[in-house]
Protein backbone atom coordinates (compact mmCIF):
# COMPACT_ATOMS: atom_id res chain seq x y z
CA UNK A 1 0.00 0.00 0.00
CA UNK A 2 1.73 3.38 -0.91
CA UNK A 3 0.90 6.83 -1.16
CA UNK A 4 -0.22 6.68 -5.46
CA UNK A 5 -3.31 4.05 -4.41
CA UNK A 6 -4.30 6.81 -1.75
CA UNK A 7 -4.11 9.24 -4.44
CA UNK A 8 -5.54 7.33 -7.19
CA UNK A 9 -8.78 6.16 -4.88
CA UNK A 10 -9.03 10.06 -4.39
CA UNK A 11 -8.87 11.15 -7.58
CA UNK A 12 -11.71 8.21 -8.75
CA UNK A 13 -13.69 9.46 -5.08
CA UNK A 14 -13.69 13.00 -6.95
CA UNK A 15 -14.52 12.08 -10.23
CA UNK A 16 -17.27 9.64 -9.30
CA UNK A 17 -18.40 12.11 -7.38
CA UNK A 18 -18.62 15.08 -9.62
CA UNK A 19 -17.26 15.41 -12.91
CA UNK A 20 -18.81 11.74 -14.11
CA UNK A 21 -22.09 12.43 -12.59
CA UNK A 22 -22.35 16.15 -14.08
CA UNK A 23 -21.47 14.12 -16.96
CA UNK A 24 -24.06 11.64 -17.19
CA UNK A 25 -26.68 13.92 -16.37
CA UNK A 26 -26.56 15.22 -19.58
CA UNK A 27 -27.00 12.18 -21.93
CA UNK A 28 -30.14 11.47 -23.15
CA UNK A 29 -29.66 7.87 -23.59
CA UNK A 30 -30.46 7.00 -20.25
CA UNK A 31 -33.91 7.65 -21.30
CA UNK A 32 -33.91 4.72 -23.90
CA UNK A 33 -32.73 2.45 -20.97
CA UNK A 34 -33.93 3.67 -17.81
CA UNK A 35 -33.28 0.31 -16.09
CA UNK A 36 -29.83 -0.10 -17.40
CA UNK A 37 -29.00 3.63 -16.97
CA UNK A 38 -30.15 3.61 -12.99
CA UNK A 39 -27.80 0.40 -12.50
CA UNK A 40 -25.18 2.51 -13.72
CA UNK A 41 -25.53 5.46 -11.29
CA UNK A 42 -26.11 3.11 -8.73
CA UNK A 43 -22.34 1.74 -9.31
CA UNK A 44 -21.43 5.42 -9.93
CA UNK A 45 -22.61 6.10 -6.23
CA UNK A 46 -20.95 2.77 -4.33
CA UNK A 47 -17.82 3.32 -6.69
CA UNK A 48 -17.50 6.62 -5.27
CA UNK A 49 -18.20 6.01 -1.37
CA UNK A 50 -15.29 2.89 -1.67
CA UNK A 51 -12.74 4.59 -3.55
CA UNK A 52 -13.15 7.42 -0.78
CA UNK A 53 -12.74 5.22 1.87
CA UNK A 54 -10.17 3.15 0.12
CA UNK A 55 -7.90 6.28 0.26
CA UNK A 56 -8.53 6.75 3.70
CA UNK A 57 -7.72 3.34 4.22
CA UNK A 58 -4.64 3.72 2.34
CA UNK A 59 -3.64 6.94 4.02
CA UNK A 60 -3.94 4.65 7.18
CA UNK A 61 -2.01 2.07 6.42
CA UNK A 62 0.99 4.67 5.17
CA UNK A 63 0.90 5.85 8.84
CA UNK A 64 1.31 1.96 10.23
CA UNK A 65 5.42 2.68 10.02
CA UNK A 66 7.50 -0.14 10.91
CA UNK A 67 8.35 0.62 14.32
CA UNK A 68 12.19 -0.72 16.08
CA UNK A 69 11.07 -4.26 16.04
CA UNK A 70 9.90 -3.67 13.02
CA UNK A 71 6.37 -4.12 13.36
CA UNK A 72 4.12 -1.30 12.24
CA UNK A 73 3.42 1.45 15.36
CA UNK A 74 0.58 3.23 15.61
CA UNK A 75 2.89 5.97 18.15
CA UNK A 76 2.24 9.51 16.62
CA UNK A 77 5.91 10.29 17.54
CA UNK A 78 7.38 7.73 15.50
CA UNK A 79 5.50 8.42 12.30
CA UNK A 80 6.41 11.86 12.71
CA UNK A 81 9.73 10.86 13.15
CA UNK A 82 9.60 8.10 10.31
CA UNK A 83 7.28 10.79 8.14
CA UNK A 84 8.39 13.95 8.55
CA UNK A 85 5.76 16.11 10.51
CA UNK A 86 4.60 18.30 6.80
CA UNK A 87 3.62 14.71 5.63
CA UNK A 88 2.15 13.36 8.73
CA UNK A 89 0.00 16.31 8.55
CA UNK A 90 -1.25 15.72 5.30
CA UNK A 91 -2.16 12.09 5.73
CA UNK A 92 -3.67 12.60 9.05
CA UNK A 93 -5.99 15.63 7.63
CA UNK A 94 -7.00 13.15 4.23
CA UNK A 95 -7.78 10.59 6.90
CA UNK A 96 -9.88 12.38 9.00
CA UNK A 97 -12.00 13.96 6.21
CA UNK A 98 -12.78 10.24 4.79
CA UNK A 99 -13.83 9.24 8.39
CA UNK A 100 -16.19 12.46 8.47
CA UNK A 101 -17.55 11.31 4.95
CA UNK A 102 -17.83 7.66 6.71
CA UNK A 103 -19.50 9.22 9.65
CA UNK A 104 -21.78 11.45 7.63
CA UNK A 105 -22.56 9.06 5.43
CA UNK A 106 -24.10 6.66 8.00
CA UNK A 107 -25.78 9.57 10.10
CA UNK A 108 -27.42 10.86 6.68
CA UNK A 109 -28.52 7.40 6.16
CA UNK A 110 -30.14 6.99 9.06
CA UNK A 111 -31.55 10.42 9.32
CA UNK A 112 -32.99 10.73 5.77
CA UNK A 113 -34.77 7.19 6.56
CA UNK A 114 -36.46 8.44 9.73
CA UNK A 115 -37.13 11.68 8.86
CA UNK A 116 -39.08 10.45 5.78
CA UNK A 117 -41.33 7.66 7.28
CA UNK A 118 -42.40 9.96 10.07
CA UNK A 119 -43.48 12.06 7.08
CA UNK A 120 -45.30 9.34 5.48
CA UNK A 121 -46.74 8.07 8.93
CA UNK A 122 -48.28 11.76 9.68
CA UNK A 123 -49.62 12.33 5.89
CA UNK A 124 -51.29 8.32 5.58
CA UNK A 125 -52.89 8.89 9.20
CA UNK A 126 -54.38 12.54 7.18
CA UNK A 127 -54.93 11.01 3.77
CA UNK A 128 -56.94 7.94 5.43
CA UNK A 129 -59.17 10.38 7.23
CA UNK A 130 -59.81 12.39 4.70
CA UNK A 131 -60.82 9.58 2.42
CA UNK A 132 -63.88 9.73 0.18
CA UNK A 133 -63.71 6.64 -1.44
CA UNK A 134 -66.35 4.75 0.02
CA UNK A 135 -68.76 8.05 1.01
CA UNK A 136 -72.58 6.89 0.52
CA UNK A 137 -73.81 8.48 -3.01
CA UNK A 138 -70.35 9.11 -4.45
CA UNK A 139 -69.29 6.18 -5.68
CA UNK A 140 -65.70 5.28 -7.78
CA UNK A 141 -66.38 2.34 -9.81
CA UNK A 142 -62.93 2.12 -11.07
CA UNK A 143 -61.71 2.33 -7.55
CA UNK A 144 -61.56 -0.56 -5.55
CA UNK A 145 -58.50 -1.30 -3.91
CA UNK A 146 -58.47 -1.15 -0.03
CA UNK A 147 -54.97 0.53 -0.78
CA UNK A 148 -56.04 3.68 -2.76
CA UNK A 149 -57.70 7.13 -1.27
CA UNK A 150 -59.84 9.44 -2.99
CA UNK A 151 -59.14 13.12 -1.92
CA UNK A 152 -61.67 15.81 -2.11
CA UNK A 153 -60.21 18.21 -4.32
CA UNK A 154 -60.94 19.68 -7.95
CA UNK A 155 -57.28 19.49 -8.59
CA UNK A 156 -55.60 16.62 -10.08
CA UNK A 157 -53.78 14.72 -7.48
CA UNK A 158 -52.10 11.37 -7.91
CA UNK A 159 -49.48 10.12 -5.84
CA UNK A 160 -48.37 7.32 -3.55
CA UNK A 161 -46.96 6.90 -0.62
CA UNK A 162 -44.29 3.73 0.16
CA UNK A 163 -44.09 1.75 3.34
CA UNK A 164 -45.17 -1.19 5.15
CA UNK A 165 -48.98 0.45 4.74
CA UNK A 166 -48.98 1.82 1.14
CA UNK A 167 -51.11 4.39 -0.18
CA UNK A 168 -51.95 5.40 -3.57
CA UNK A 169 -54.11 8.85 -3.22
CA UNK A 170 -55.81 10.11 -6.24
CA UNK A 171 -58.11 13.23 -6.08
CA UNK A 172 -61.90 13.71 -7.18
CA UNK A 173 -60.18 15.99 -9.71
CA UNK A 174 -58.35 12.82 -11.48
CA UNK A 175 -61.08 10.77 -11.62
CA UNK A 176 -63.54 12.87 -13.29
CA UNK A 177 -60.89 14.11 -15.87
CA UNK A 178 -59.55 10.75 -16.63
CA UNK A 179 -61.76 7.66 -18.04
CA UNK A 180 -61.24 4.33 -16.76
CA UNK A 181 -58.02 3.03 -19.22
CA UNK A 182 -55.93 6.23 -17.89
CA UNK A 183 -56.78 6.04 -14.41
CA UNK A 184 -55.56 2.29 -14.78
CA UNK A 185 -52.66 3.91 -16.25
CA UNK A 186 -52.04 6.28 -13.36
CA UNK A 187 -52.60 3.63 -10.25
CA UNK A 188 -50.69 1.05 -12.38
CA UNK A 189 -47.62 3.71 -12.62
CA UNK A 190 -47.85 4.31 -9.11
CA UNK A 191 -48.07 0.86 -8.22
CA UNK A 192 -44.85 0.06 -10.04
CA UNK A 193 -42.90 2.76 -7.69
CA UNK A 194 -44.14 0.57 -4.57
CA UNK A 195 -43.54 -2.87 -6.28
CA UNK A 196 -40.00 -1.51 -7.03
CA UNK A 197 -39.21 0.13 -3.83
CA UNK A 198 -38.26 3.40 -6.05
CA UNK A 199 -38.57 5.28 -2.91
CA UNK A 200 -35.28 3.38 -1.17
CA UNK A 201 -33.18 4.00 -4.36
CA UNK A 202 -34.18 7.90 -4.39
CA UNK A 203 -33.36 7.76 -0.16
CA UNK A 204 -29.54 6.14 -0.81
CA UNK A 205 -28.98 8.86 -2.87
CA UNK A 206 -29.82 11.42 -0.96
CA UNK A 207 -28.01 9.88 1.68
CA UNK A 208 -25.05 9.63 -0.47
CA UNK A 209 -25.65 13.49 -2.21
CA UNK A 210 -25.52 15.16 1.85
CA UNK A 211 -22.32 12.77 2.87
CA UNK A 212 -20.31 14.08 0.09
CA UNK A 213 -18.41 17.83 0.89
CA UNK A 214 -20.84 20.54 -1.44
CA UNK A 215 -17.82 21.34 -3.44
CA UNK A 216 -17.10 18.06 -5.39
CA UNK A 217 -20.72 16.48 -5.18
CA UNK A 218 -22.73 16.75 -7.86
CA UNK A 219 -26.21 18.61 -8.03
CA UNK A 220 -27.74 16.89 -11.51
CA UNK A 221 -27.43 13.34 -9.75
CA UNK A 222 -30.81 13.25 -7.25
CA UNK A 223 -32.63 14.85 -10.05
CA UNK A 224 -31.85 12.18 -12.84
CA UNK A 225 -32.23 9.35 -10.64
CA UNK A 226 -35.87 10.75 -10.00
CA UNK A 227 -36.62 11.05 -13.50
CA UNK A 228 -35.24 7.41 -14.01
CA UNK A 229 -37.64 5.79 -11.69
CA UNK A 230 -40.57 8.01 -13.21
CA UNK A 231 -39.47 6.63 -16.73
CA UNK A 232 -39.43 3.04 -15.02
CA UNK A 233 -42.62 3.10 -13.18
CA UNK A 234 -43.78 4.76 -17.18
CA UNK A 235 -43.08 1.69 -18.53
CA UNK A 236 -44.79 -0.40 -16.32
CA UNK A 237 -47.88 1.40 -16.73
CA UNK A 238 -47.72 0.85 -20.71
CA UNK A 239 -47.58 -2.64 -20.44
CA UNK A 240 -50.96 -1.89 -18.88
CA UNK A 241 -52.64 0.41 -20.51
CA UNK A 242 -50.24 1.06 -23.82
CA UNK A 243 -48.79 4.73 -24.27
CA UNK A 244 -51.76 6.46 -25.08
CA UNK A 245 -53.73 6.83 -22.13
CA UNK A 246 -50.75 6.49 -19.92
CA UNK A 247 -49.74 10.39 -21.74
CA UNK A 248 -52.96 11.33 -21.75
CA UNK A 249 -52.87 11.06 -17.67
CA UNK A 250 -49.41 12.49 -17.44
CA UNK A 251 -50.74 15.65 -19.24
CA UNK A 252 -53.56 15.59 -16.65
CA UNK A 253 -51.83 15.06 -13.63
CA UNK A 254 -49.04 17.12 -14.86
CA UNK A 255 -49.18 20.29 -12.40
CA UNK A 256 -49.78 17.34 -9.77
CA UNK A 257 -48.21 17.67 -6.13
CA UNK A 258 -46.98 15.60 -3.65
CA UNK A 259 -45.90 15.97 -0.02
CA UNK A 260 -42.33 15.09 0.84
CA UNK A 261 -41.43 11.67 0.63
CA UNK A 262 -44.13 10.48 -1.87
CA UNK A 263 -43.89 9.97 -5.29
CA UNK A 264 -46.04 12.30 -7.47
CA UNK A 265 -47.78 11.06 -11.15
CA UNK A 266 -46.97 14.44 -12.61
CA UNK A 267 -44.38 17.04 -11.85
CA UNK A 268 -41.74 18.93 -13.75
CA UNK A 269 -40.77 15.88 -16.08
CA UNK A 270 -43.95 15.39 -17.54
CA UNK A 271 -42.88 16.77 -20.66
CA UNK A 272 -40.20 14.74 -21.27
CA UNK A 273 -41.57 11.79 -20.14
CA UNK A 274 -44.79 12.52 -22.38
CA UNK A 275 -42.35 13.03 -25.89
CA UNK A 276 -40.43 9.69 -24.97
CA UNK A 277 -43.84 7.55 -25.04
CA UNK A 278 -44.18 8.89 -28.50
CA UNK A 279 -40.66 7.55 -28.96
CA UNK A 280 -39.15 4.48 -30.27
CA UNK A 281 -38.81 2.53 -27.38
CA UNK A 282 -35.66 0.96 -25.25
CA UNK A 283 -32.84 0.42 -26.59
CA UNK A 284 -31.21 -2.59 -25.84
CA UNK A 285 -27.62 -2.17 -26.96
CA UNK A 286 -27.51 0.91 -24.71
CA UNK A 287 -29.11 -0.75 -22.18
CA UNK A 288 -26.17 -3.69 -22.07
CA UNK A 289 -23.29 -1.09 -22.42
CA UNK A 290 -24.80 0.71 -19.42
CA UNK A 291 -25.08 -2.79 -17.56
CA UNK A 292 -21.41 -3.75 -18.52
CA UNK A 293 -20.10 -0.02 -18.04
CA UNK A 294 -21.80 -0.67 -14.35
CA UNK A 295 -19.88 -3.96 -14.06
CA UNK A 296 -16.76 -2.29 -14.53
CA UNK A 297 -17.29 0.57 -12.46
CA UNK A 298 -17.87 -1.89 -9.89
CA UNK A 299 -15.52 -4.37 -9.86
CA UNK A 300 -12.19 -2.76 -10.98
CA UNK A 301 -11.99 -0.59 -8.01
CA UNK A 302 -13.14 -3.48 -5.81
CA UNK A 303 -9.58 -5.38 -7.48
CA UNK A 304 -7.49 -2.77 -6.88
CA UNK A 305 -9.18 -2.30 -3.50
CA UNK A 306 -8.85 -6.21 -1.94
CA UNK A 307 -5.26 -6.78 -3.98
CA UNK A 308 -3.26 -4.30 -2.23
CA UNK A 309 -4.57 -5.10 1.25
CA UNK A 310 -4.33 -8.74 1.06
CA UNK A 311 -0.52 -7.99 -0.08
CA UNK A 312 -0.41 -5.70 3.55
CA UNK A 313 -2.72 -8.58 5.68
CA UNK A 314 -0.01 -11.45 4.18
CA UNK A 315 3.01 -9.11 5.35
CA UNK A 316 1.96 -8.19 8.82
CA UNK A 317 1.35 -11.98 9.16
CA UNK A 318 4.70 -12.53 8.62
CA UNK A 319 6.15 -10.02 10.79
CA UNK A 320 3.61 -11.39 13.63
Amino acid sequence: MNSTTALVFAVLALLLAGPVPAFLSRAKWTHLAPRAALVLWQAIAIAAVLSAFSSGLAIGGLLLVPGPDGRPTTAPTDEIEALGFPLWLLYIVVLAITLGIGAKLMYSIVRVAVRTRRRRARHRVLVDLLDRSTDNGRPFPCIRDADVRVLDAVEPIAYCLPGLRQRVVLSEGVLASLDPSEVLAILSHERSHLRSRHDLVLEAFTAVNEAFPRIVRSKSALGSVQLLVELLADDSAVKATGPTPLARALVTCAGSTAPRGALAAGGPSTLIRVQRLAGPGNDARRGTAAYVAAAIILIVPTIFVAMPWLVELSRLIRHH
